[in-house]
């Protein structure tokens, strides 16, 4: 589990030693001329991977789980469940979700285009002549990883452990004899070489400080696939060998700088011998591509969590594996990511650039897990408002400080991730309320399920042979689809089974207790319900559900899946410009209609057999 974890959860931290040291030190002037600037910049470095990595994420926030799962979105949704909370929190709470998911999906571009660029720059430290094929390379790796995620990555994910285990071994070791060669190095550990950086130069330790959070990149990562392995296998993993490789690189980036200031051109390549250098390359170029495949299986996480929580259309999602639901596929994302990650790297076109984007997507989704973690504290583990204001007095204003000197980098770069944020937050934010009127649209059109099973019992209705399976969100209201039959053809199925869809909240729910079976009105009458609970992980797989039900209940149900009619209810949108419409932009309600345009065929989404469904519609104004 640790040499698995080492493949998923820490590719991205594990490569950002290819690219922080020279961005930090050459991103306002190249201090390598200073040694109290480089030693200043090691201990800013070394106190976030302590602060905000070992002790605040691995030490605590891994401990803020849902059920065994991470993420953001996660924790969100565990605390918007919790009746004690307000609905004034749960709606900040919401708001706070949706900007860390924005964030994590701005991430998600730039991860990939900086670790895959970053390590492609390798060829320019064998060969100036080789600089010219840099872009040209990095874009060909990741074009090949974007098409390879639609066959699923179980096969290659089997090396990922094993590569991710030999890369921090080897970064370790390439820091260790420049660190035995000047020891003295090692003093940066201690947090006055910051505290005085920062004294003497205030402005550049400032803006250094900035920089220094490419070192913690990814560590969100450790808390978001916390569902995959357990706290325990990460957290050993993380104290056991990736911390301290980790620290051996950066200080024998240090002490190299300290010797020979015009190593700065590519610190971490310098480290390794002449002939070294091109099995580094090709290994750094395996390491990145890890990095990347994790933060893109995280965006197709996150993407369905979103969907689950109703902040983003129906999504298609294709599973990879037969024995892991975790393993997905969303060919939406995907192509929305690979799209960006291309327009990123041909708009910055190198490392350097991209690393002014970085550290804004970093803080930000930083600070806004730390906020989440605190609330989280405070109402379920009850912690006192002592250590809350003791917690967010010490990392909490470290990690605003940190955002503050990213900001400076804004028009450097930053606004990419902000302006994705913006959108992602405004799609979502549409959507949700979008969803929110259309909803309150269906449930008049459908009624009461209780009138309609009293319709059914008193009035003259035509039985025909078979069972009709209805997919349906509501637990109160009729399917428009069922209603339609007996309003204008006043024929039904004797055998109808209402399907109910209920997102618990959580990432699985055991096999045992996703269905639950209810009787309307007499049992004569051959009308059931079946609540259907999944987790945010968990495949929607409508006649899945029925076997369980089937099998759980024989004395009810004696029917073959395989051998019902599943109708479908769909709603068609129109443009609504009456006056209770006209507090909702008209933009927004016409990217809503587009956005349900666009969402993933129903048919699919709950695996039904095609040539067994029916759809039948009605409008909604919005």
């Amino acid at each position: 589990m640790m040499v698995g974890a080492l493949g998923v959860v820490f590719g991205d931290i594990g490569t950002s030693p290819l690219y922080t040291m020279r961005a930090v030190l050459e991103a306002h002037g190249d201090m390598t001329s200073q040694d109290e600037a480089i030693l200043g910049v090691l201990s800013i470095i070394a106190w976030c991977l302590i602060g905000i990595v070992a002790f605040t994420f691995v030490g605590l926030i891994t401990r803020a789980d849902n059920d065994g799962e991470g993420g953001i979105l996660s924790l969100a949704s565990y605390l918007t469940r919790r009746t004690a909370v307000s609905a004034r929190i749960k709606g900040t709470v919401l708001v706070v979700a949706m900007a860390g998911a924005a964030l994590f999906f701005g991430d998600s571009l730039i991860t990939p285009a900086i670790s895959v660029l970053s390590a492609a720059e390798g060829l320019q430290v064998v060969s100036a002549d080789l600089s010219r094929w840099v872009l040209p390379l990095a874009v060909i790796v990741l074009s090949v990883l974007f098409l390879l995620q639609r066959k699923g990555t179980e096969h290659i994910g089997r090396l990922f452990g094993p590569v991710m285990s030999i890369w921090f071994v080897i970064v370790g070791a390439l820091g260790l004899p420049h660190i035995i060669a000047n020891p003295a190095v090692l003093g940066a550990l201690n947090p006055w070489y910051a505290i005085r950086f920062a004294l003497d130069n205030p402005g550049l330790a400032f803006v250094s400080a900035g920089g220094a959070m490419l070192a913690v990149t990814g560590a969100e990562a450790l808390y978001a696939d916390l569902g995959h392995f357990g706290r325990g296998p990460i957290v050993r993993a993380w104290f056991c060998l990736v911390f301290p490789c980790l620290l051996l690189n950066y200080f024998g980036q240090g002490a190299m700088l300290l010797a020979d200031p015009a190593t700065i051109s590519s610190p971490f390549f310098n480290l390794a011998p002449a002939w070294g250098r091109i099995p580094l390359v090709i290994l750094a170029t395996m390491a990145t591509v890890i990095a990347s495949q994790s933060v893109i299986s995280g965006a197709f996480s996150t993407a369905r969590q979103a969907v689950r929580l109703h902040l983003l259309p129906r999504l298609k999602v294709v599973q990879t594996s037969e024995d892991m639901g975790g393993r997905i596929y969303l060919p939406a994302v995907n192509g929305a990511l690979f799209c960006g990650v291309l327009l990123l790297m041909l708009m910055m076109g190198s490392s350097d650039r991209l690393a002014s984007a970085y550290g804004i997507a970093i803080t930000g989704t930083l600070l806004l897990d730390l906020g989440l973690f605190l609330l989280f504290a405070r109402i379920i583990w009850s912690w006192s408002w002592v250590k809350v204001i003791a917690m967010a007095a010490t990392i909490g204003v470290f990690e605003v400080l940190l955002f503050s000197a990213n900001t400076l980098k804004i028009v450097s770069g930053g606004w990419f991730p902000i302006a994705v944020a913006v959108v992602v937050v405004t799609v979502m934010a549409t959507w949700k309320r979008g969803s929110h009127i259309m909803f309150g649209g269906r449930a008049v059109l459908e009624g009461s399920i209780s009138e309609f099973v009293d319709h059914v019992r008193h009035e003259h209705v035509v039985r025909v042979p078979g069972v009709a399976v209805y997919p349906h969100g509501g637990t109160d209201t009729t399917p428009l689809a069922l209603r339609t039959s007996v309003e204008f053809a006043q024929v039904l199925h004797e055998r109808v089974v209402i399907l109910t869809v209920v997102n618990a909240g959580v990432p699985h729910v055991a096999c045992e207790k996703r269905v639950c079976l209810e009787v309307l009105g007499d049992p004569a009458d051959g009308l059931v319900r079946v609540t259907y609970k999944v987790g945010f992980k968990d495949s929607q797989n409508v006649p899945e559900a029925l076997r369980l039900a089937v099998a759980k209940n024989p004395g009810v149900l004696d029917f073959d899946p395989a051998d019902a009619w599943y109708v479908l209810s769909v709603f068609r949108l129109e443009p609504d410009d009456s006056p209770t419409r006209k507090q909702w932009p008209r933009w927004q309600r016409g990217l809503f209609r587009w956005l349900e345009r666009m969402s993933a065929n129903r048919t699919q989404v709950f695996h039904l057999p095609p040539e067994r469904t029916v759809v039948n519609g009605e409008a909604v104004l919005v």
